[in-house]
């Protein structure tokens, strides 16, 4: 296309050459002119040759090099396109023999099945065919016994008809004897001996009763007297506030820090208030976790030692105590387990046994409390001569029976029930469940472990000392909840049973209806709910009763 370019411009070059030399000829007429003229166009034409011969080489050049510039492109996208084809294949082929691979071992491992199945299909057949043969054996051997008592049958048979008829001959001689008939004398002799059978009936049930009632009693007591004797039990009277002991009072201002932002950094992280008084060298701890409390403490404890109190010095400390705390509840709960003998817990239990250990009830440790009633169900069952795996299942469900008071979820359900569904939730066995859920007699009874584990419930909280519970709160909230049920219209009598947990309401039959005594209940129900605080659950029984009374002139 330059080359064309070209061309045209010397086309018009010489156009204009040629004009001006005839212009030169035509004005001028003078040859030397001309010659002159023609001088000067023959050297424009060979400098224009000389240019158009310059130009057509750079051209030439250029079109050189674009040719080899587009020639290594063409072949660098060609090397391109065969690496990335070789890649894809190198690809695809590791990818079909991975697949080969585990299609192999697939291939193996049904191999190996079905070399499995057919050698128990091959011990089944001979169990079968050895059964079989046994069964031959052992049809012939009845097919033996059989025709054997076929032979005494008839013997016996034969024999009997014999005894029949000498039975009768000696029947016959006694009627003629004793002038009675057969039905007449065996009549009188079973009056006789039904007479004298009652009489020694009647002396042995009386001497039984008695004999039960003695021994009976004295049994139970000797047992329950021999279960409290061997259990002793030491006891930490826990509380909702633990005391902090500091060497001086300049290490409050520490802890409290700049504007209170260790104390509440402090707060924030253990869930637990902490209070700064005028007592000296001593922080107070207040919770109603003993967990998250004891957590402060210890945290606190090391932070002191350390001196290094700040917001993030404060946040550390705290999550490595409640890692360490978690590790150490699980160690509780494995060693208390361990130490009962007991086997197969499931993790989630024994960390709830762990728990029990920083749990108090009326001031009694949970966790004592817990294996003092599973020791105790152990004595009692073996007492009572249970086999062993029953006083296992017995020690079991002693040490379970509250665990639903140690539960990481909230809940409007009792702790026994409770505790109850967290022991079906993980696997224990169905008698353990239903003694923890029986043992306030919230659900039947169903087996001889519950009644076992209700008893030394309360023969561990019961026994002096175990709770600490003041003795004027304790009957002031008994005559509570008497006096609030007899506020109530037509209600005769109320008694407050198992330490206040049941409360009894009989009420007079001509002025409460069998239709009115549900709703009496319920409301009864719903004004300790509102009124009175207490701990657990109460249950409301109301009793209606209808006597008819006549005498006898």
């Amino acid at each position: 296309m330059n080359v064309f370019i070209l061309a045209g411009g010397l086309g018009v070059l010489g156009l204009i050459i040629g004009y001006l030399v005839a212009t030169l000829v035509i004005k001028g007429g003078k040859k030397r002119l001309l010659e002159e003229s023609n001088q000067k166009a023959d050297l424009a034409v060979q400098e224009a040759r000389l240019t158009a011969k310059r130009i057509m080489d750079e051209a030439e050049m250029k079109a050189e090099k674009v040719l080899s510039q587009a020639d290594a492109k063409h072949e660098s996208i060609k090397n391109r396109k065969i690496q990335e084809a070789k890649e894809k294949y190198n690809s695809l082929k590791a990818q079909f023999e991975t697949e080969k691979a585990q299609h192999k071992v697939e291939l193996k491992e049904r191999e190996v099945d079905v070399v499995n199945k057919e050698n128990d299909l091959k011990i089944k057949q001979e169990a079968i065919n050895a059964k079989a043969e046994g069964l031959e054996v052992r049809e012939s051997e009845i097919k033996a016994i059989k025709e054997n008592l076929e032979k005494q049958l008839k013997v016996v048979t034969k024999r009997k008809e014999e005894l029949d008829m000498s039975t009768e001959k000696i029947i016959k001689e006694l009627e003629t004897i004793a002038k009675l008939t057969e039905a007449q004398a065996k009549d009188q002799l079973i009056e006789a001996i039904r007479n004298k059978a009652e009489a020694e009936a009647m002396a042995v049930e009386k001497e039984a009763v008695a004999n039960a009632k003695a021994n009976a009693a004295r049994e139970a007591k000797k047992i329950v007297i021999q279960t409290i004797q061997r259990m002793c039990a030491e006891y930490t009277i826990e509380n909702t506030v633990s005391v902090f002991n500091l060497e001086s009072d300049d290490i409050k201002g520490q802890i409290i820090g700049r504007e209170g932002r260790n104390i509440r950094a402090l707060e924030a992280a253990t869930g637990a208030e902490i209070v700064v008084d005028d007592t000296p060298e001593a922080i107070v701890i207040s919770s109603f976790d003993p967990i998250r409390r004891e957590i402060c403490r210890i945290a606190l404890k090391r932070l002191v030692a350390d001196g290094r109190i700040h917001p993030a010095r404060i946040e550390e400390v705290v999550a490595k105590v409640k890692k360490q705390m978690d590790e150490q509840i699980v160690e509780i709960g494995e060693r208390t387990v361990i130490d009962l003998d007991i086997h197969g817990l499931n993790p989630y239990l024994v960390k709830m046994v762990g728990r029990m250990r920083f749990r108090s009830s009326y001031g009694q440790n949970l966790l004592k409390h817990s294996l003092e009633t599973a020791q105790l169900c152990a004595v009692m069952a073996a007492e009572l001569g249970l086999n062993p795996k029953q006083v296992k299942l017995a020690k079991r469900a002693g040490l379970l029976h509250d665990i639903g008071k140690v539960s990481e979820e909230e809940s409007e359900l009792s702790h026994a029930i409770l505790g109850m569904q967290i022991c079906e939730k993980h696997g224990e066995i169905p008698f353990v469940c239903n003694a923890v859920g029986a043992h306030h007699d919230e659900i039947e009874m169903d087996n001889i472990i519950s009644p076992i584990v209700q008893a030394c419930d309360a023969i561990s909280g019961a026994r002096p000392g175990a709770r600490r519970e003041i003795l004027e709160s304790y009957l002031k909230r008994i005559g509570d909840l008497e006096d609030l049920a007899m506020g109530f219209e037509g209600v005769q009598k109320a008694y407050a049973l198992q330490a206040g947990r049941e409360l009894r309401v009989i009420v007079e039959s001509d002025k409460v209806t069998d239709e009115f005594v549900d709703d009496l209940s319920f409301m009864i129900s719903q004004k300790i709910q509102n009124e009175m605080q207490y701990p657990g659950q109460v249950k409301v029984t109301v009793i209606r009763e209808k006597r008819a009374i006549a005498y006898a002139r």
